[in-house]
């Protein structure tokens, strides 16, 4: 099974999967997503459709990785890193989900051609977001309570959610602005992961 791109250390794998990454993107600024076959791909990255398969499953696995690397970029340009205890890296995550999703809906009309590929990119965006959280959770917690990845799980969610209402809404505050309303939901999540003993929720059906 390839490695993730975030485990990639060898320069020639990078450069491949950058030159895939690089050509797919290339790709959509003129052709909608389900236009665009392998073969194309390859052919603008002059790469062969064995070295294709040897990094992604099919062009979903592609797209994935695209958007995920595109949005770890911009965490890494910003050192934004969670070490699970710092609300200001919470706040860097949020603000970076607010400025991915702005400048990847910047130009109206290729958004509308990718509009039905919508539900992938969304994916890809959650994922780097768990991934980002889980790295800094503690490794362990109460066996009672919810393991670190559901909690990081419910919480990528939340925020992506929370931030693409923010988006979506007609003469929406500025991202400043809606990051503390932002972090009033996340941060009890999150602290529910550093909570030893937490009590029970009663659920009634």
């Amino acid at each position: 099974m390839p490695i993730s791109d975030c485990e990639v250390r060898d320069p020639r794998i990078r450069r491949t999967r950058q030159l895939l990454q690089g050509s797919l993107r290339n790709l959509m600024q003129s052709k909608s997503f389900d236009e665009i076959a392998v073969q194309d791909i390859t052919e603008a990255a002059t790469v062969n459709r064995a070295t294709f398969y040897d990094h992604y499953t099919d062009k979903y696995a592609l797209l994935e990785a695209m958007v995920a690397g595109g949005f770890h970029t911009l965490l890494n340009e910003r050192n934004v890193s969670y070490d699970g205890t710092c609300p200001s890296a919470v706040r860097a995550v949020i603000l970076a989900t607010c400025d991915y999703l702005t400048q990847t809906h910047a130009g109206g009309t290729e958004c509308q051609r990718q509009s039905a590929f919508e539900p992938l990119i969304e994916a890809a965006v959650i994922t780097a977001i768990r991934r980002v959280l889980v790295a800094g959770m503690p490794k362990s917690c109460s066996a009672s309570g919810p393991p670190p990845e559901m909690i990081a799980t419910a919480a990528s969610w939340a925020i992506y959610g929370a931030v693409k209402e923010w988006f979506s809404t007609p003469s929406r505050p500025t991202a400043e602005e809606v990051i503390p309303l932002v972090m009033q939901l996340i941060i009890p999540i999150l602290e529910s992961a550093a909570s030893r003993d937490p009590q029970p929720v009663a659920v009634h059906y």
